[in-house]
C-alpha cells in the first residue's frame, strides 16, 4: 500500500491540472483542442478513457459497461483511476481534465485518491438557450441531441456540476470564461489566463 501512496504522491507534487467544466454545448471540446495545440496541454476526458475501457475488452471494461446498461453511475474510483493511469503512463506534466468532477463525490474522490489539488477550474459559462440552440444546430447524428434528452442533460449537469463549481469558487479557483461568444473570442480570454503560466514557466 506504502508504494502506492508514495507514487501517488510523487504524481501529485509534479504534475499541472486544470479541470474544464461546463453544460452540453458550451464549446469546451473546441476550446481544449486550442489550449492543446497553444500551449502543449495533454487533453483527458473522463467520457473518452471509459469508453476505450469498454472497448479494450479487458474485465474492467465489461464490469463498467454493464453497470452504464443498467442506467447505475460508474464509481468515482473507476473513473479516476483511469485518469490517473492515464496521467502516469504520458509522461506530459499539464493536463486539462475534461468533464470530470461531475459531482461533489468525484471531486472529492480525485484529490484524496491522487493528491492532486487542480491548478484553477475553467468554467465555460453559458446559457440554456445558447446551448440548446448550438447542440441542435449540430446536426452530428448524435441521437442525445434531440429536444427531449437535451433538457434533461441540462438539468443533470446544473444539479451534479453546479455544487462542484461552487467549492472551487470559495477557494478562488475558479476561472469563468463567458463562452456565449464565437469561438475565436472566446479562445482570446482563454488565452488571457494561461500565457501567464507559461510565462512563468519560461522564466
Amino acid at each position: 500500500m506504502g508504494s502506492v501512496d508514495s507514487s501517488n504522491k510523487e504524481l501529485s507534487k509534479n504534475v499541472r491540472v486544470i479541470f474544464v467544466l461546463g453544460g452540453p454545448g458550451s464549446g469546451k471540446g473546441t476550446q481544449c483542442a486550442n489550449i492543446v495545440e497553444q500551449y502543449g496541454y495533454t487533453h483527458l476526458s473522463a467520457g473518452d478513457l471509459l469508453r476505450a475501457e469498454i472497448k479494450s475488452g479487458s474485465e474492467n471494461g465489461t464490469m463498467i459497461q454493464n453497470m452504464i446498461k443498467e442506467g447505475k453511475i460508474v464509481p468515482s474510483e473507476v473513473t479516476i483511476k483511469l485518469l490517473q493511469r492515464a496521467i502516469q503512463e504520458h509522461g506530459n506534466d499539464k493536463f486539462l481534465i475534461d468533464g470530470f468532477p461531475r459531482n461533489e463525490e468525484n471531486r472529492a474522490a480525485f484529490e484524496s485518491v491522487t493528491g492532486i489539488t487542480p491548478e484553477f477550474v475553467l468554467f465555460f459559462d453559458c446559457s440554456e438557450e445558447e446551448m440548446e440552440r448550438r447542440l441542435l444546430g449540430r446536426n452530428q447524428g448524435r441521437e442525445d441531441d434531440n429536444i427531449e434528452t437535451i433538457r434533461k442533460r441540462f438539468k443533470v449537469y446544473m444539479e451534479s456540476s453546479l455544487p462542484v463549481i461552487e467549492y472551487y469558487n470559495s477557494k478562488g479557483k475558479v476561472r469563468k470564461i463567458d463562452a456565449a461568444k464565437p469561438v475565436e473570442a472566446v479562445f482570446e480570454d482563454v488565452k488571457a489566463l494561461f500565457a501567464p503560466l507559461h510565462e512563468k514557466v519560461a522564466v
